[in-house]
Order: structure tokens, then C-alpha cells, then sequence
């Protein structure tokens, strides 16, 4: 009987969420993940997921009177360059799970096309972006938090459940180099709606009202600055949670804020952040303080870094004049698709269907659709064209931004089933077919 030889590769990025966990340990036999060591549950989950399987696509497919039959590359490529080039408003959507390469291979697409281009953060962290533009940021690096900081404030985030190693990682239960105590040597902060698992293991929870952040985050400001708030509570919270928590954030010796979804997509959206920011800014006169926005999609910060350094704007942009245009909510795919504005889109890593408005999706599969997906979602089943790439960080290497914006090489660990291309393949050759059909 032969014995299996089993391939480690160490110090695996994980591409799953905003985390980018670098000290993975992935174990291989016969081009199989068997086992994989040291990442959360999720992160597991997506390699293990890249080995062949019924929900995973092997070949491009192309559907033909409402069933998909499978085509060659060449075919497949033929046809979606064909939809993309007949179109007259094309949308380009996604990349925030594939790597910087392919994103902008990506651009360059939406470029020749006159395209509209964007990416998720219109639909998690646009806001941030926005706030970021309108008043700065005064942020560091996740090694910076780990080693320094004794306060730590999770405000509408919930990283056991979504960034499931932060924690131990970065930011609470990690010894760092001035934090040797690790968990005792940080006194934890979390402010949310809801009394999430997150906040079962906080030194404090501030249970807020429902999109009223923007009026605790003044309040606290207005009593940093020595203003008595002729009130007996600020969005649902007394004013002595309020006081204790402003003496709290005020003799610290190292704060940090992290914030999620539940700042930029709840009322108020990128004036909630403006608020958090400038209440961050306003604590550098009594300690040291930074704020951090708590990224998903392990890449998402990629594509925003990405988009501005070729386009200058980072998501939501609009190539139709021949040149980038940039304006959140006009260019944004759901208020496009709502409005029906859209006769052909590109999907690319991405699964809208199952978290854009209902009226938004229905739209969006009135049209041609193609979509660059390894496996089955309720978008690449709607699809008329499905062009199935490797995982990036799994089968193919790539780059990939840290939710600080720290670049990471991503790791191959196993060749993709069947020779598959990757994102940046399957883009540069549907540019390729575009530039013949347009003449150029």
C-alpha cells in the first residue's frame, strides 16, 4: 500500500475576513487540504471549501434556454465579452475577495468598457471612506494596538463572530510587548444595540439606542470638553455610564477605537464616523488614541487602495465619459440597480444576491449577468455565463491589504481542479477579447 505524502506550508494568509491571520499551517495530500492549523472555524471552512466538490464549478459554463451547459474558455470569454461590449451601461462589481492583481486588471476593464466600477465598500464601509476624506484619520497598525494599547473600544462590531482571531491576535487576549498581562492588562469597551458575545466578555457594555450613536459620540465630546449636558440619558445611555466611560477613555494610557457596520450603516452613516473620528482626535489632548474601522472581506481594503492609486477615488465610479467619475450614491451599484440603470453586470468574487434590496437583484437579473465564481450562490445560479477561477490565497498567490492597510503576500498552497484560471487570468483575457471586438 503507498503511503500519502503530506506537504505542509506554513505561515498561510488566511483569505477570509479583514484579519488577514498570517501563522496558518495548511496540510496537503494529493492536491487535498486535509487539516488546517491555527485559524478559526470560518477561515477553515474557505480552504477547506477549495477542494473539488458538487457545489464547486470545474468548468465555464454558459446557460442556454435556462440550463447551464458547459463550455470552453475561449467559448465562455467569447460571450461575455460580447454582453459586456453590446452593453451600454455595464457594471463591474465586487474584487473584494480576490487579490490586487486581478483588481486592477479589473479597472482596466471598466476603463475600456466606460463602465461603472465598484466595489463592496459602497454596500459596508463607503461611510468610513467618506468621513476618512472629510476629516482625516488618526489611526496605526494592529501590531501597534497588540503591544500598546491598555483601552480597547468595540463600537457596532462583533468580532468573535466576525473576526473570530482578532481578538486573541490584536486586541484583547494577546500579550504584547508593553501589554505582558495580555487580557489583565486591558480593560475592554463595548457599545452595540444588542448584548452580542462580544460584549459578554467586556469589562464594560453601553447598551445604545438603535442608530443614536451620533448623539452618545457628541455627548461624550461635550463632556470631555467640560460641557454639563442638562440630561438624564444620551441614546438610551445614563449619564453616568457617559461620565464613567469619558473618565475611562480620558486615563488611558493607549486607546483604541474599532468600529464596524453598525456605525456606518445605521442613520447618520458617514456623519457618525466623522464624529467617532473627530472624538478620537479630540482624546490626543488628554492620552494617546486611535480608531480603526474593522474591514470584512479579507481584500476589501485592496480594491480601495487600488481603485484610488489608478482612478484616484475608491469605489463608485463612473468611466461612461471616457474618464473616472466619482459620486457615492449616483454610481453606487444598489441605488443603480434600484433605479434600473444597469443593462449588464460583471460579478466578480462576489455573491450581491443575497445581501442587496430585493427590487435591487431583480433588476439586476433582468439583464445579461456573468459572474467570476468558484462555487454555487444565488447569483452565479442566476448568472448566463459563470467563469469559475482558483482561490486566490489558495491555489494561486496574490496581495492582499490588512484591515490597517498593511499589504500581505497571499500563499499558494494546492494547484485549482481542472487548471482553472485565476481572477487576474480570467480578467486580462476578457480584456484581451473586449480590446478585439472594440477594434483596438
Amino acid at each position: 500500500m503507498a503511503v500519502r505524502k503530506i506537504k505542509t506550508v506554513y505561515d498561510v494568509v488566511c483569505p477570509f475576513c479583514g484579519t488577514l491571520c498570517d501563522d496558518l499551517e495548511v496540510d496537503v495530500v494529493d492536491n487535498k487540504i486535509t487539516e488546517v492549523r491555527n485559524g478559526c472555524q470560518i477561515g477553515t471552512k474557505k480552504f477547506f471549501a477549495s477542494n473539488p466538490s458538487e457545489h464547486r464549478y470545474k468548468t465555464p459554463l454558459i446557460k442556454v434556454n435556462g440550463s447551464f451547459k458547459e463550455a470552453s474558455w475561449d467559448e465562455a470569454l467569447d460571450k461575455a465579452a460580447d454582453i459586456l461590449v453590446k452593453a451600454k451601461r455595464p457594471l463591474l462589481y465586487g474584487f473584494s475577495s480576490t487579490e490586487c492583481e486581478a483588481q486592477s486588471k479589473g479597472v482596466e476593464l471598466a476603463e475600456i468598457l466606460g463602465a461603472i466600477l465598484d466595489n463592496t465598500a459602497s454596500v459596508c464601509h463607503g461611510p468610513t471612506i467618506l468621513a476618512e476624506q472629510d476629516v482625516g484619520v488618526p489611526t496605526s497598525t494592529l501590531g501597534e494596538y497588540k503591544n500598546r494599547a491598555d483601552l480597547v473600544i468595540f463600537w457596532g462590531c462583533n468580532p468573535v463572530h466576525a473576526h473570530p482571531r482578532h481578538l486573541s491576535r490584536y486586541s484583547e487576549f494577546v500579550r504584547g510587548y508593553f501589554r505582558k498581562d495580555g487580557r489583565n492588562d486591558r480593560f475592554i469597551v463595548v457599545i452595540d444595540p444588542r448584548n452580542t458575545h462580544t460584549a459578554q466578555i467586556a469589562d464594560l457594555f453601553i447598551q445604545v439606542n438603535p442608530s443614536e450613536d451620533y448623539g452618545l459620540l457628541n455627548a461624550i465630546r461635550a463632556i470631555l470638553r467640560g460641557v454639563e449636558l442638562d440630561e438624564k440619558e444620551v441614546a438610551g445611555v445614563s449619564m453616568e455610564n457617559i461620565k464613567e466611560l469619558a473618565d475611562k477613555v480620558k486615563s488611558c494610557n493607549f486607546g483604541v477605537i474599532f468600529f464596524g457596520m453598525g456605525l456606518t450603516q445605521s442613520l447618520a452613516h458617514h456623519r457618525n464616523i466623522d464624529a467617532a473620528i473627530c472624538l478620537t482626535r479630540e482624546l490626543n489632548d488628554h492620552t494617546k488614541f486611535l480608531i480603526t474601522p474593522m474591514r470584512g472581506h479579507y481584500n476589501v481594503t485592496g480594491a480601495n487602495q487600488v481603485f484610488t492609486w489608478i482612478t484616484g477615488y475608491p469605489f463608485s465610479i463612473d468611466f461612461s465619459r471616457g474618464y473616472p467619475r466619482y459620486n457615492p450614491g449616483e454610481f453606487s451599484s444598489v441605488e443603480l440597480l434600484l433605479k434600473d440603470q444597469v443593462d449588464a453586470s460583471l460579478m466578480v468574487s462576489t455573491d450581491p444576491a443575497s445581501n442587496f434590496p430585493a427590487a435591487s437583484v431583480k433588476n439586476m437579473f433582468k439583464h445579461p449577468l456573468i459572474a467570476i465564481e468558484p462555487h454555487e450562490t444565488p447569483t452565479s445560479v442566476n448568472a448566463d455565463i459563470i467563469l469559475p477561477p482558483a482561490y486566490a490565497g489558495i491555489e494561486c498567490e496574490g496581495t492582499a491589504y490588512r484591515m490597517d492597510s498593511i499589504p500581505l503576500r497571499l500563499r499558494k498552497v494546492k494547484d485549482a481542479p481542472n487548471g482553472l484560471l485565476t481572477d487576474r487570468e480570467i480578467l486580462e483575457r476578457l480584456i484581451e477579447k473586449v480590446k478585439e471586438k472594440k477594434g483596438e
